[in-house]
C-alpha cells in the first residue's frame, strides 16, 4: 500500500467541495433574480410623503420693566409705599394688637366656630362656643374669636356679637359687626 493514498483522497475531497461550492455560486449569479429586480423597481416607483416644513416662530419680544422704584404690586401698599402715597383714612390709626397672646379660638374662621350655648351667674355671663374639631370652650365679653382679630363686645341668650378689625384694602383697618347665633 501506498502511503499517500490517504493524501490522495483528502485532494480529491477538496476538489469535490470546491466544484460544488463553485456550481451553487454559479447557479445564483444566473439571470433568476428577475422578481426581485422587479420588486425594487415598483418600491422605487411609488410616490413618497413630502414632510412638512417645520412652522416659523416670530422672535420674541422682550419687555424691560422700568419701575423698579415703584410699589411692588405683590405686596400690600402699606409695606412697600411711603406713607406720603397711602391714601389716608378716617379711621384715627385703628390697627389691631399683634403684641397680645393669640386666644384659641383665634386659630378658626368666624364661620366655623358655633354657639351652642350661653351660661350665667349674677351678674356674668358667658358663651359655649365649639370648634370645627367639637372642642367646646367658654368666653365672655373681651375675649377674642375668629382669623380677623375678632373681639366679643356682647353675650346675649341667642347670640355672640363680635367687632373685628380688618385690612380696609388702603393700607388701614377699619372695624366689622359680626355675630354668632345660636346654633341648634
Amino acid at each position: 500500500m501506498n502511503r499517500d493514498m490517504p493524501g490522495t483522497l483528502n485532494t480529491v475531497a477538496r476538489a469535490l467541495a470546491a466544484a460544488l461550492l463553485a456550481g451553487s455560486l454559479a447557479a445564483c449569479a444566473g439571470n433568476n433574480t428577475e422578481d426581485l429586480r422587479s420588486y425594487v423597481e415598483s418600491v422605487k416607483s411609488r410616490q413618497h410623503a413630502r414632510v412638512e416644513p417645520l412652522p416659523e416662530f416670530a422672535p420674541f419680544e422682550t419687555h424691560l420693566y422700568n419701575a423698579m422704584n415703584a410699589r411692588d404690586p405683590f405686596t400690600p401698599p402699606s409695606y412697600s409705599t411711603p406713607k406720603s402715597q397711602v391714601a389716608t383714612t378716617s379711621n384715627g390709626g385703628l390697627t389691631p394688637d399683634f403684641n397680645r397672646p393669640r386666644e384659641p379660638l383665634e386659630a378658626e374662621p368666624l364661620d366655623s366656630l358655633r354657639m351652642v350655648g350661653t351660661l350665667g351667674r349674677d351678674q356674668e355671663s358667658w358663651a359655649l362656643i365649639r370648634m370645627s374639631d367639637s372642642t367646646i370652650h367658654r368666653v365672655k365679653p373681651g375675649n377674642y374669636v375668629g382669623q380677623n382679630h375678632g373681639k366679643i363686645v356682647n353675650i346675649t341668650e341667642s347670640e355672640v356679637e363680635v367687632t373685628e378689625i380688618v385690612p380696609d384694602g388702603l393700607g388701614g383697618w377699619i372695624e366689622r359687626q359680626a355675630s354668632l347665633a345660636l346654633s341648634e
